[in-house]
């Protein structure tokens, strides 16, 4: 994997731009993920920690400018005054310089047995207020500037809220307000995950922000580990998994020379519980409702439909996606042609239905009375409800909608497809009502993560463009920024950059009343 040998410096190259840009595309796309991988003579073991490196496409009247930089936070700055790997991250633990003295390998020892989390936050870029930050999922982000990509205030959410962990999707309202989701860890004896809210007001916003509910979980040293979550106009719904945190394991894990990553652990015997939040009362809802032990890394979206909650994610059967991540892992399985040689887990589109009134259903009931799924919710007994879902299709991961709908009942999906994972070979337009799938494909590229932008002036859900940026494995041909229209899913531009791209994590887009260039 040719973002595996080397590093990727900042550069400002011109784009060769095919075809037309839409005018009325003005904003900026921001993207984040790892784009270093050795510092010296160390270098990480997982994907996921490579040091975070944003790149920005800038739009403005049919033509792209663009810009990549390191994110330059403390994790940044000490691993390169050091020369050496000396932050940890999930999947690799970094030890002492042999040539340090006993004191120094004593305080490297104890700042890991209660460790302070890196800053390296490469999954996202969120909003809180006018604010834009990078993000991973520990208790640090670092506040950037989108326009010149850079690395500003680092902010602790502790500050402001006692949380150890917050995952890197937000939610957003039309009134600008902010709701995310973390994880305080053995706080008095309990161990809980807190919904807040942040309204956009204040500098930074995070310091008016407001808790909405807090949701204890079933384990005091083993909280579930969660990357997203879900959201309608008068609900949340948070999918508890049996993939947990063991907190113990991990307050030892430098001494037993092992990563953090290996404290989660994934207990098939597990059910998985979905809690729903009323936002109006900000209580948990009486009725109980489960499912089969499953992994749920993305939401897709959630709607209100008469009287039911409908929430669509993507669900691996268990936690081998993460492993398949390791760098020796991923060298070892990828060939030349970019297929895995093994079988990996296959992600499934999965759509759930929670019925909102249960009282005076019988016990084996199927609550669900909506025709167009074949989900279920049967009564198992007073407030307790076994939810199966319907498997719209598989193969299928990193889904982005047209966020006007958010919360509502939209009907297009757009995802990466792989037909030998990991590595993405097509960009898909999901039609969730006929669950017709529109590919683009291109022989020897890997795309990202697409990214809907709706045209101002739409009438209609799929009515404008999609963005990804493209890896050519072609050493002959640049990577580039595919432009793709959303109604009729064919390319309209691409834009050539002369600098190398590479495989990242996710990307927010700025409009232009937000972000001047």
């Amino acid at each position: 994997l040719r973002t595996f040998w080397g590093d990727l410096w900042a550069k400002v190259p011109k784009f060769y731009v095919s075809r037309c840009i839409p005018e009325w595309l003005k904003g900026t796309l921001v993207r984040i993920g790892p784009g270093m991988f050795t510092v010296g003579d160390t270098a990480y073991n997982h994907w996921f920690d490579g040091m975070a490196l944003m790149h920005s496409f800038a739009f403005r009247g049919g033509d792209v400018m663009y810009r990549s930089r390191y994110l330059r936070g403390d994790t940044y700055t000490a691993n390169m005054e050091a020369n050496r790997i000396v932050v940890s991250e999930m999947g690799t633990m970094a030890y002492p310089d042999p040539s340090k003295n006993i004191f120094s390998k004593a305080i490297t020892f104890l700042s890991h047995t209660i460790p302070d989390f890196t800053d390296n936050c490469g999954n996202n870029i969120i909003r809180y207020g006018e604010d834009y930050y990078a993000t991973s999922e520990t208790n640090y982000i670092r506040k950037i500037d989108p326009e010149t990509l850079e690395t500003q205030d680092k902010v602790d959410y502790q500050k402001y809220l006692a949380v150890n962990l917050v995952t890197s999707h937000p939610h957003y309202d039309k009134e600008g307000n902010s709701y995310n989701i973390g994880t305080k860890i053995a706080e008095k004896g309990k161990t809980k995950y807190t919904i807040f809210k942040v309204p956009p007001i204040g500098t930074p916003a995070l310091k008016n922000l407001e808790v909405l509910c807090s949701v204890p979980c079933r384990s005091l040293l083993t909280p579930s580990y969660y990357h997203s979550f879900g959201m309608t106009d008068n609900y949340i719904i948070f999918i508890e998994q049996p993939l947990k945190l063991d907190i113990l394991k991990m307050a030892t894990a430098y001494m037993r020379h092992t990563n953090w990553a290996s404290c989660l652990k994934y207990n098939p015997e597990d059910d998985t519980l979905i809690h729903l939040i009323d936002r109006k009362t900000q209580k948990p809802v009486e009725t109980r409702y489960y499912t089969d032990a499953m992994v749920v890394y993305h939401h897709v979206n959630a709607f209100e439909e008469d009287g039911h909650i409908v929430f669509d994610i993507i669900a691996y059967d268990d936690n081998s996606l993460y492993d398949l991540f390791y760098l020796n892992s991923l060298r070892q399985e990828i060939n030349e042609s970019g297929s895995s040689k093994k079988s990996i887990p296959i992600p499934k589109y999965k759509r759930f239905v929670l019925p909102l009134q249960i009282d005076k259903a019988s016990v084996g009931e199927d609550l669900v009375k909506l025709k167009y799924t074949t989900a279920t919710a049967v009564k198992e007994k007073e407030k307790l409800l076994l939810c199966q879902p319907e498997i719209l299709c598989e193969g299928l991961d990193l889904p982005r909608i047209n966020y006007n709908f958010n919360g509502k009942k939209q009907k297009y999906v757009y995802l990466t497809c792989s037909e030998k994972p990991p590595v993405p070979t097509k960009v898909t337009k999901f039609d969730t009502e006929t669950k017709k799938m529109v590919h683009w494909e291109e022989q020897g590229c890997w795309p990202s993560e697409p990214v809907f932008v709706a045209n101002p002036n739409a009438t209609e859900e799929d009515d404008g463009v999609v963005l990804a940026t493209v890896i050519s494995m072609d050493s002959q041909k640049s990577d580039f920024l595919l432009v793709l229209e959303a109604k009729t899913f064919t390319e309209i531009a691409r834009a050539s950059v002369n600098a190398q791209l590479h495989m990242d994590m996710h990307g927010y887009f700025i409009f232009q009343d937000r972000v001047q260039v």
